[in-house]
């Protein structure tokens, strides 16, 4: 048993409702938290998200439900993964992000390049695996390869020349159903999940990536990404650490990071009695006392750093934070 993050659910429950079913009941049936039905921030067991999809299927008699789930699902899912993603400078680079970050949404799940195993020039195998010697079961293995076709066709920008898609279970639905949803051949019962592709799409540039959103997301990633559960201050926090003196450190920018609205990040930082100008005024407070007591770097940069437009805005809040300028406080530091 393994921890994923509950991203998605909320298009199970959106798929299932709309089939007629009971999205609580069957969470339920399957020891999974319902409130995870309505967040994305949870963590859960990889066996209970199985499970459900599966419970679903057999009761609603809708044997194409991963299918569905998948189609109803976009790349926002994957939160600031989705940022680096999006922002990579190739189709081949944010692969490549994918197969290294996937680890924040799920421990066990891998997604990863490898040669086309039959051998064929010209072709790239993206590879789905979770955990050592686990097969995950159908409805779920069904989901998430059709969200990594769907991911890779929207970063191609449309149809990118899918080969084949292989599959480790048999058909939970008609085959024609699987040809009709990847838009390729699909093949049962294989050794491994992924898709074939053609191995020049990952040199294809993406469009309109923003360098500075992705070095701030990867930042965030890197730091494994503070788990559910995990307060919203901290981060904002982490990202405005990253940022601070090499980025942006504007609220719509960071929200951008966090996968999340400016209105929304800033209503869930007045539940925990936060503010995100208090976060980011402490973490300025906090740098500046650095700088001015443990190094001789001129007052300019130490404001630069602070990401302030001029020197004297940082005379200002040395005056608001500690009663005194900054040389001030860098003579009593005996600096």
């Amino acid at each position: 048993m393994s921890l994923v993050r509950s991203a998605g659910l909320q298009k199970f429950r959106e798929t299932v409702t709309q089939l007629g079913g009971d999205p609580v009941r069957y969470a339920r049936q399957a020891r999974l938290p319902v409130e995870a039905l309505d967040t994305g921030d949870l963590l859960i067991e990889d066996t209970a998200l199985a499970a459900v999809l599966e419970i679903a299927a057999v009761a609603l008699r809708c044997p194409d439900l991963g299918l569905r789930v998948a189609a109803a699902q976009d790349l926002s899912l994957l939160g600031p993964l989705a940022v680096a993603i999006q922002n990579s400078p190739s189709v081949g680079d944010a692969l490549e992000c994918t197969s290294r970050y996937m680890f924040v949404h799920a421990r066990d799940l891998h997604i990863e390049l490898i040669d086309d195993p039959e051998g064929v020039p010209g072709v790239t195998a993206l590879r789905y695996t979770f955990g050592a010697g686990v097969r995950p079961l159908p409805q779920a293995t069904d989901m998430t390869l059709l969200f990594l076709h769907r991911t890779v066709t929207f970063l191609a920008g449309g149809g990118y020349g899918l080969r084949s898609v292989d599959l480790p279970q048999q058909p939970a639905a008609p085959r024609e159903r699987y040809t009709e949803a990847f838009g390729a051949a699909v093949r049962f019962g294989r050794p491994e999940a992924l898709l074939r592709l053609p191995t020049s799409l990952l040199g294809r540039p993406l469009e309109g990536v923003d360098a500075t959103l992705r070095s701030l997301a990867l930042a965030f990633l890197s730091q494994q990404a503070p788990g559910p559960g995990t307060a919203v201050a901290s981060r904002v926090r982490t990202v405005l650490a990253q940022a601070l003196g090499t980025g942006s450190t504007s609220l719509a920018d960071v929200a951008q990071v966090l996968a999340t609205h400016p209105r929304t990040l800033q209503r869930e930082l007045a539940d925990e009695g936060q503010s995100y100008a208090a976060i980011l005024d402490s973490l300025r407070r906090s740098r500046a006392r650095s700088y001015l007591t443990t190094t001789n770097m001129p007052l300019a940069q130490v404001s630069r750093l602070l990401g302030f437009a001029e020197q004297a805005v940082l005379s200002r809040c040395a005056r608001r934070w500690w009663g005194m300028s900054p040389s001030t406080l860098r003579r009593a530091a005996g600096r």
